[in-house]
């Protein structure tokens, strides 16, 4: 059979990218989507349990994706998710000591148990349980890969063999994650891999930064409640008719019942003052027997500095 010639551009560009393997050194926006799927993923186990649960990234490695599942086998459960925008799967597994541990988290354990080290197979109670976590890292990935690419992440199998959780060859690249979890003073690790073939598309949205990202998970609900709170703040403002530097000696000389002139009229702008820093020219008048301000302009940082006295 003669060899498949190439001639599409976009082709030969998948095909040299694939040999040449990831760099993930070129993929900063990969760490940051994991650093943000550790934390949305310990916020959805604290919903499940009251014991205090830590969730943290271990790592990011690429290698062969069989050398990666065979460093599990036998001991973790995996889940299979398809990425339909992608036209791909990748792995979310997680270990023996994993399952355990959420195992006593939920059901109540306090830590003075001895941790089940036994090499028997996975209960199905265990299991359900494994199912329902590796649903909520669906929803996680979803929402952290949605700053480069839009997609559904759906759990369409769960395996406990190995052998059986392929989604390519076993000689084909791909990266891999780690994450650990504390709790009960115990721990365990869940990983995720990511085959190249997945990534490749990726690539260009994966090597930028996006400015002023940070790791911090931005909830909607936090940022409403913070600036529902914030608005809530009580703030004194002051209106500024007319300043005037007086040296020591003329603040000395005076006297109770002393008439101070000043320079301001009717048509004076008075400063809108907050904490001591000014916000507004604004004219003064009557409203049913009140005073009143009319904001006319917000007033430059700058400005403000430089004008002593309001007019």
């Amino acid at each position: 059979m003669d060899p498949t010639i190439l001639t599409n551009p976009a082709d030969i560009r998948a095909r040299i990218q694939e040999a040449a393997g990831l760099s993930l050194d070129r993929l900063p926006m990969l760490q940051l989507i994991f650093d943000r799927l550790a934390t949305a993923c310990g916020d959805s186990l604290k919903h499940l349990a009251a014991s205090s649960i830590l969730y943290s990234l271990n790592g990011v490695e690429s290698g062969r994706f069989g050398d990666f599942l065979d460093a599990y086998d036998a001991r973790a459960v995996v889940g299979i998710f398809q990425a339909p925008a992608w036209d791909g799967h990748i792995l979310v597994g997680l270990d023996r000591d994993f399952v355990f541990t959420m195992v006593e988290v939920l059901f109540g354990a306090d830590g003075t148990e001895q941790p089940v080290d036994d090499e028997r197979a996975f209960s199905a109670i265990e299991l359900r349980i494994a199912q329902i976590i590796l649903e909520q890292v669906g929803r996680a990935l979803e929402a952290s890969f949605g700053l480069v690419s839009k997609t559904a992440f759906t759990l369409e199998r769960t395996e406990t063999r190995m052998e059986f959780a392929v989604i390519g060859r076993r000689s084909n690249k791909a990266i891999q994650a780690k994450f650990l979890i504390q709790a009960l003073s115990r721990g365990g690790e869940m990983f995720i891999i990511i085959p190249q073939t997945v990534l490749n598309p990726l690539r260009p949205s994966l090597a930028k930064v996006l400015t002023g990202e940070t790791s911090t998970r931005r909830d909607p609900r936090w940022t409403s409640q913070i600036a529902a709170e914030v608005q809530k703040t009580t703030v004194q403002l002051r209106a500024v008719l007319e300043e005037r530097h007086l040296t020591l000696g003329e603040i000395a000389g005076l006297k109770v019942g002393q008439v101070i002139a000043l320079d301001a009229t009717p048509a004076t702008r008075i400063k809108l003052e907050g904490n001591d820093k000014p916000l507004f020219w604004c004219h003064a008048g009557q409203s049913q027997g009140a005073y009143v301000l009319r904001i006319d302009e917000a007033i430059q940082d700058k400005e403000g500095a430089e004008h002593g006295l309001a007019g």
